[in-house]
């Protein structure tokens, strides 16, 4: 989509609400179904903005907004992440709370989707603080979610630790034991073996099924993974065990390029907890120009708008695998399509750690627990299916994956709005 800039010419909009719904009207369309089913779902059903007083560690009072979006429960319970992070905006929480309804739907989940999240930086706040935040955010929002609800999960900058801490809070509120409540908790809580490696596991299925689409082996294949977060570091971990040289990686204040190869093994072990390692090393280069290296695949795993029309043109990559929400434009979409690029979007690639917390949600529910393996069979068993039928119907309907997998996670949620008599 385009608008005027101040000076008459036109300018790419990059905002994610504006692009997704876009994309939810062209495949409602593709599906024939009528326009009210696009009112319906071109906004969440309901999103709530609460403000969260925490003492800080120097005695004041600080004042943090937070966020909760719930976009259709037609299926069942909304899920999703809660990220904290010092740019996060309404529109984007609304926008990723609709990318988890895509997700439930193309892995076949008995869910609608959820997102929230706090304008904070982590970086800057103790763990005490964190704790505090943490466990405001869910008295703030407690009267609107629960197992059967709406069930939160790590996303951005949460961990584990954080979960721990909204769990015992909205136990302590329900007054029992309430570990179904949110998913991504340590196993001693009732956490899920394989939930922390479960997003970058998707996403390398999906590399590994689209590759063999694109003609690329996999040993000695030069890959890219732009973010060297929780995702980012296991995607090039990954990566690296199948043989595959990681030429480039990237945090939030630079990048690293080696055509040779780095040594991601040696770049893991110096890793903080939040991704940062490029600070440590001499001549980094930027995000923008790493994203312009030569590679086969390319992983966009940090944030979004990262490919555009500005640098669409640019990208040498034969296929890019999105790890992150909303890397890639509509217009660059459109461009690196035209060339051949094969794109496997977000809502595909990135749906591996909804499926496991699917799996802990279940595994709470029964009380009992699947070893990583049976939990790793389950999600390729799911994922492969998923990416067979977007890229078939893609081929068929000859659109781009990105279109082939919103038609996919929207059908099943649009049939059951309608039969519950919705619309």
């Amino acid at each position: 989509m385009w608008k005027i800039d101040g000076a008459g010419k036109e300018k790419e909009t990059l905002n994610l609400l504006t692009s997704t719904q876009t994309i939810i009207r062209d495949a409602i369309t593709e599906l024939g179904f009528n326009h009210d089913m696009y009112h319906l779902l071109k906004e969440p059903i309901k999103t709530l903005e609460v403000r969260i007083p925490v003492r800080m560690d120097d005695g004041s009072t600080k004042v943090f907004t937070g966020f909760r979006s719930q976009h259709n429960d037609a299926l069942g319970p909304t899920m999703g992440g809660v990220r904290f992070h010092h740019q996060l905006k309404e529109d984007d929480i609304k926008a990723l709370s609709m990318w988890m309804s895509l997700k439930c739907g193309i892995a076949d989940l008995p869910f609608g989707g959820g997102k929230g999240g706090v304008i904070c930086n982590p970086r800057t706040m103790s763990f005490g603080e964190l704790e505090r935040l943490s466990r405001g955010y869910v008295r703030a929002i407690s009267q609107i979610v629960g197992p059967t609800k709406d069930i939160p999960a790590p996303d951005m900058y949460t961990n584990s630790q954080i979960m721990s801490w909204m769990m015992d809070e909205y136990s302590r509120l329900r007054q029992f034991d309430s570990p179904g409540f949110i998913t991504g908790k340590p196993l001693v809580l009732g956490g899920s073996e394989g939930r922390e490696k479960a997003g970058a596991k998707g996403v390398i299925i999906c590399i590994e099924e689209a590759a063999k689409r694109s003609g690329i082996r996999l040993k000695g294949a030069r890959v890219i993974v732009q973010g060297f977060g929780n995702a980012g570091s296991y995607i090039a971990k990954f990566m690296h065990e199948a043989g595959a040289y990681i030429v480039g990686i990237s945090d939030v204040y630079g990048a690293l390029y080696d055509p040779d190869g780095l040594n991601i093994e040696y770049l893991l072990s110096r890793r903080d907890s939040f991704g940062t390692v490029t600070t440590l090393f001499e001549g980094a280069i930027s995000n923008q120009e790493l994203l312009e290296q030569d590679c086969d695949i390319l992983v966009p795993a940090a944030i979004s708008n990262q490919i555009t029309a500005e640098n669409a043109g640019s990208i040498k990559a034969k296929l890019i695998v999105e790890a992150a929400n909303g890397p890639t434009s509509l217009e660059a979409t459109r461009i690196l399509t035209e060339r051949g690029v094969l794109i496997v979007p977000d809502v595909l690639a990135g749906a591996g750690g909804v499926t496991v917390s699917y799996f802990e949600w279940v595994q709470n529910k029964q009380g009992y627990y699947w070893c990583e393996e049976e939990i790793t069979v389950k999600l390729r068993d799911r994922i492969v299916k998923s990416f067979n039928e977007i890229y078939n119907l893609a081929q068929n309907r000859q659109i781009n994956m990105r279109l082939a997998a919103y038609i996919v996670g929207i059908r099943k949620m649009a049939e059951a709005t309608i039969v519950r008599g919705w619309i």
